[in-house]
């Protein structure tokens, strides 16, 4: 069966088919598929040829949206808990039961007894930038955690307290650059983090023909080394130190060249005192890497017409996070490779603010509250994901009452799963609003699920904020919601509705209302803004009519940088005119904005925070240590993302396994043959060994998000090869500091035999 091609609305019919496009929400790539869909189901994704970002690009992942889509277990009606059992209700006695229970925590112990946990997936979907945000809003809690303590929380406080603005993402400007250097990441696996990249190995074959240079920092031979001029392999968490000793070189061999940044930075000098016992001599034995090999990196940047260093999961969730992804920042800085075509570049989201006039700001701090129990610093208004249950067991004054858990799984993602589930049995309510039933679900009172990807429509808020190349683009519902189930925005709009007093009941309309109409009294007070001194219902009259998220997110587009400004620019952007233009605007290669970014107090760069650099202490002292004993890394697979796809069959199998990874010759000298014993911190597993000699001596490589093994878990593929759940191995007491995430690579493990 062929089907048509696509028409100017994004489908067609064609004999009992009709295709439809739709922007991938399943990895940050953010690739465009053509869906074909006969009668209602998503039988067939191929890649968009047309879309101005990945032009026809797709993977394992994106090629399976259908399998996804339909999975036969995920849910299709609430759950409720029932005599202690999850049984299938309607959707009002669902939202019925959440008002009682949910309203009965919050009667009697207040809004800020509710912890609130937001996992991955909602930096992928309009609900999860919008609405999950007015839950919390509405509870008036401190206690909201996040997969960001187990992901990138190091970056936002790097770039924070670099740049005064922790959501100015750094990205690696990979179609222009002559070298590029990949640091803890493995960009053809994961597609790109915290990098939005369609066809990253496209990028990267495409630097090598042009002569470009690609050299790759990772304890393992991934298949980013693989395709690497030069791949180095330090010990796992010694990132910063390494980074350290090439800023050292940089000053000792007299190679910074901050040119055009020159006037926008303070705080060189403080760096240069801050890497002064770091010479390439002194880390080595640390890093497991020769001094040579570390000033030739530093040599290499500094000498080529343009470079970037690019560094992810490696230099994130590690010992000293925050300071070696703050280093990545640093060398970019010192090469005069900031802000710089072919360097690291700032992109432009479609709907962030409009740019005003730069200007001094408030710059970011952390700790404006700290934790209960252990008193960790709050960072980004979130927890340490590594303290929820401790917030969940210890009873006292302030003791999280109840749970919300929006697209997660922390049993399986966080530290010490098993302890975060005997937490979640024994508070007074927990609501899931997830697809599945999980390991984290399983423990809920009322779980609510949102509709498939096909029935949703996409828009990247938060990825907008990190694409190589500037776009817009979005995505209608490909297939129509069944009668009487809501959407996510919906579900979560009822659910702040329960928070404002209103029930479940009211028009979810007023949650979209109330916030347009407060978004543009604000807009229009501002004198910088460009609706400044506007009628704010005049422009609430001239957005597009339609779904609540709809009306907003053309709010967001028309004030953005691209906007229309509500026709003061009559060809700007509007969500009208992203739908007349399916396949998305391209607007084009990224540019300088470095003074448009800024939010520091001083106005500049600040090179030298003053909390990072007595991080550097810490990470000084580290140096003497020993390297003997194994280290534990993760390591990603282009058929996986995190614990939610392990149950379509097109993506399980084959080479995406749970094995223990280790090199033969430390097989041989412990006697380990066909399984191991992996013990950690917080406690002992045993794997199905895979031996490679693409891993460093003494390290050993565990996948996360497996563990599908729990009873009342509903994922019958996932559970047919459960795996083992790597954060076991974990007690999660080990955590980066300045940003309070948890350390899940370099951990000391023992190795025997099973």
């Amino acid at each position: 069966m062929t089907s048509a091609p696509v028409a100017a609305n994004g489908s067609t019919a064609a004999e009992h088919t009709h295709t439809a496009l739709r922007i991938c929400p399943f990895c940050e790539a953010t690739c465009g598929l053509v869906l074909t869909i006969d009668a209602g189901t998503v039988i067939a994704a191929r890649g968009d040829r047309d879309d101005v970002f990945s032009a026809g690009f797709v993977c394992p992942k994106g090629a399976s949206f259908g399998e996804l889509d339909g999975d036969p277990d995920r849910l299709t009606a609430p759950l409720v808990r029932r005599d202690g059992e999850l049984v299938e209700a309607t959707w009002d006695e669902a939202f019925q039961s959440v008002a009682d229970g949910l309203g009965a925590v919050v009667r009697d112990h207040g809004g800020p007894s509710v912890a609130v946990y937001a996992g991955n997936p909602n930096a992928h979907t309009i609900a999860g930038a919008l609405y999950v945000p007015l839950v919390i809003k509405g509870l008036g809690t401190r206690m909201t955690f996040s997969a960001s303590t187990l992901d990138q929380m190091p970056k936002h406080v790097s770039l924070g307290m670099t740049f005064g603005n922790p959501l100015a993402f750094t990205v690696p400007d990979v179609d222009r650059t002559d070298h590029l250097v990949v640091i803890g990441a493995n960009p053809l696996v994961s597609n790109g983090s915290l990098a939005t990249v369609a066809d990253f190995p496209g990028k990267l074959k495409a630097l090598r023909k042009r002569g470009g240079r690609l050299v790759v920092i990772d304890p393992a031979r991934t298949r980013t080394a693989d395709l690497a001029d030069h791949h180095i392999a330090p010990r796992p968490g010694t990132d910063a130190a390494l980074l350290l000793a090439v800023v050292h070189t940089l000053f000792d061999e007299d190679l910074v060249t901050l040119g055009a940044l020159a006037d926008h930075v303070v705080g060189v000098d403080e760096v240069r005192a801050v890497a002064d016992d770091f010479a390439p001599e002194a880390v080595a034995g640390y890093c497991g890497v020769p001094p040579d090999e570390i000033r030739t990196v530093a040599r290499e940047l500094a000498a080529a017409p343009s470079s970037v260093v690019y560094g992810r999961m490696g230099t994130s969730t590690v010992e000293f996070g925050t300071v070696g992804s703050w280093l990545v920042d640093v060398v970019n800085v010192l090469t005069g490779n900031l802000d710089s075509p072919g360097g690291a570049m700032f992109p432009q989201s479609p709907v962030s603010a409009a740019p005003r006039p730069p200007k001094p700001g408030r710059g970011f701090r952390t700790g404006r509250w700290h934790s209960r129990v252990s008193g960790h610093p709050e960072v980004l208004s979130e927890l340490p994901a590594s303290a929820l249950a401790e917030e969940l067991e210890t009873p006292g004054e302030g003791q999280a009452r109840a749970v919300i858990t929006i697209a997660g799984n922390p049993v399986l993602s966080a530290p010490d799963g098993d302890r975060l589930g005997h937490a979640l049995e024994g508070v007074d309510f927990m609501l899931s609003i997830d697809p599945y039933l999980n390991e984290t679900t399983r423990h809920a009172d009322v779980i609510l699920p949102p509709p498939p990807p096909s029935q949703s429509a996409h828009f990247d808020v938060a990825l907008s904020s990190t694409p190589v190349r500037n776009n817009a683009r979005y995505s209608p519902p490909a297939v129509d919601l069944p009668p009487g189930r809501p959407d996510e925005p919906e579900i979560l709009s009822r659910i702040a509705l329960i928070l404002y007093g209103l029930g479940p009941f009211a028009d979810p309309a007023l949650v979209d209302e109330q916030v347009i109409a407060a978004t543009l009294a604000k807009e229009t007070a501002d004198p910088d803004s460009p609706v400044a001194g506007r009628d704010p219902a005049e422009l609430v009259e001239l957005l597009a009519p339609g779904r609540g998220y709809e009306r907003r997110l053309d709010m967001m587009l028309r004030m953005g940088p691209y906007g229309d400004w509500f026709g003061a620019r009559p060809d700007g952007l509007t969500l009208q005119r992203l739908k007349d233009t399916p396949h998305g605007i391209d607007f084009g290669a990224l540019r300088p904005r470095l003074t448009e970014i800024l939010r520091t107090p001083s106005g500049k760069v600040e090179l030298a925070p003053p909390s990072i650099v007595e991080d550097v202490a810490r990470l000084r002292s580290a140096l003497t240590r020993g390297a003997d004993g194994f280290v534990l890394i993760g390591r990603r697979h282009l058929r996986s993302n995190n614990s939610w796809m392990h149950n379509l069959p097109a993506l399980s199998g084959g080479t995406n396994r749970c094995t223990l990874q280790i090199h033969p010759a430390d097989a041989a000298e412990l006697g380990v043959t066909d399984r191991a014993r992996i013990k950690g911190p917080g406690g002992e597993l045993e794997a199905p060994v895979e031996l490679t000699d693409a891993l460093r001596r003494g390290v050993v490589s565990l996948p996360h998000g497996w563990g599908h093994d729990a009873a009342g878990v509903r994922q019958t593929v996932a559970a047919g090869h459960p795996g083992v759940n790597v954060n076991q191995l974990n007690d999660g007491t080990s955590l980066d500091p300045l940003s309070g995430t948890a350390v899940l690579n370099g951990i000391p493990v023992q190795i025997s035999p099973a």
